[in-house]
């Protein structure tokens, strides 16, 4: 990856529904090298996907809880079940497995608090390998980004 590839990623970052010829006098090369570049860092796996970041409080009631699950037993297998099972949730947005600590920790987007209590009932409670589940409720997001330096 060199600074053009960076300079692409960085301002697709920024903005990802610019043309390619607006892209491209952004990050000063021709439309069709910023075309080419763009397709390697795609194919390459660099770029994983556009979206579209969408305000959850502009689309209705939303409740965002950080979530910490420790698990009975830490095998591979039964941390990748655990996984796969949160995988198929809409609700959780983020997976990471995390050590010291919690086995996992999950950040959830829901409507409101019956709907966190009718998803930790369905993915955590009645899991008979989660040992733990400890919440935090977001009362103000002070800060969201999804950039990444490059």
């Amino acid at each position: 990856m060199d600074e053009i590839d960076r300079r692409i990623l960085n301002a697709l970052q920024m903005d990802a529904s610019q043309t390619n010829a607006e892209l491209a006098a952004t990050v000063h090369v021709s439309p069709p090298t910023c075309l080419r570049r763009v397709k390697q860092l795609t194919e390459s796996g660099v770029i994983q996907r556009q979206v579209a970041i969408v305000a959850p409080e502009k689309v209705g009631p939303s409740l965002t809880a950080i979530v910490e699950i420790s698990l009975d037993v830490q095998a591979a297998e039964r941390m990748a079940q655990f996984e796969s099972l949160v995988a198929d949730e809409a609700a959780v947005l983020q997976c990471y497995r995390v050590a010291p600590g919690p086995d996992f920790v999950l950040v959830v987007q829901v409507a409101d608090m019956p709907a966190y209590h009718a998803l930790a009932h369905r993915v955590f409670t009645s899991n008979a390998n989660v040992r733990n589940v400890k919440a935090y409720f977001s009362t103000f997001r002070s800060k969201f980004e999804t950039r990444i330096a490059v």
